[in-house]
């Protein structure tokens, strides 16, 4: 790849990155405010009322072990929906013709709308972070697990709408897989329990659910606390980000759900 086409190639990249953070951030009160609010409304429910007849949980306050998986399933449903709509929106609206028959490579369209995913997923992230603040102190017992894991898992749920996005034939079909999937999968992923109360059949179970293993992880980087191993957990979410990628790449290669 010549200079020139470097330059080139991240001047594509960095417009469509720029696109997709302006879209959301435009309309920050519908994409910002409303999950904020939400998790605002978890901390005072799950951790204020029901958290002190709970007691405490491996050790931590109930408000302190859930601050880390509320904060993740804000990143995870904010990472997924903004890629999900987008990307069928640029579908509806016949935008994405204009970059797929341009010398855009697939590759960079797919990591523009990723990285606006990602934007959006971090951007409520950190504000659901400084809300919980007002419920729980903030302690840090890895801050390179924690930056680490919480961009991968954005960028795994990033992926997974924009395959939905590229799948979806109407505005009813992005709302089928978080609906019946992705909110099943992240509240059985141990936002609100810890794995280890399970019975024993059921903790095998719930290793099959990939969330378990990102919110694990990130609760291992805020708290210095997990149910399952460090190595194990990256080496999934690294398997997920590759197999997705590789596989968006191909349904955009081979035109699949754009092209008519």
């Amino acid at each position: 790849m010549t200079p020139l086409h470097l330059h080139e190639h991240w001047t594509a990249l960095r417009t469509i990155v720029t696109k997709e953070v302006l879209r959301f951030a435009r309309i920050w009160v519908q994409t910002v405010l409303p999950p904020v609010v939400t998790m605002a409304l978890y901390f005072i429910i799950f951790g204020g009322l029901i958290g002190s007849r709970i007691g405490e949980m491996d050790g931590y306050r109930y408000m302190d072990f859930i601050v880390p998986g509320l904060i993740m399933l804000a990143v995870i449903t904010n990472s997924y929906a903004n890629v999900v709509s987008s990307f069928f929106s640029s579908k509806f609206q016949r935008h994405i013709e204009e970059l797929l028959v341009s010398p855009v490579p697939n590759s960079l369209i797919i990591l523009g709308f990723v990285g606006g995913g990602v934007a959006r997923g971090l951007t409520v992230g950190v504000a659901v972070t400084l809300v919980s603040l007002f419920f729980s102190p903030l302690s840090v017992h890895s801050i390179p697990v924690t930056l680490s894991v919480v961009v991968m898992t954005s960028i795994v749920f990033a992926l997974a709408g924009l395959i939905n996005g590229v799948f979806a034939r109407s505005f009813d079909d992005i709302s089928i897989m978080p609906t019946f999937v992705l909110t099943p999968l992240t509240y059985l992923g141990g936002v609100f329990y810890s794995v280890s109360l399970l019975p024993g059949f059921w903790q095998d179970v719930s290793k099959l659910n990939p969330i378990l293993y990102m919110v694990n992880t990130f609760r291992y980087g805020l708290l210095g606390t997990t149910d399952l191993s460090l190595w194990v957990s990256y080496a999934i979410i690294i398997a997920f980000i590759v197999g997705l990628y590789v596989f968006a790449l191909n349904l955009l290669n081979r035109g699949v759900g754009v092209r008519t």
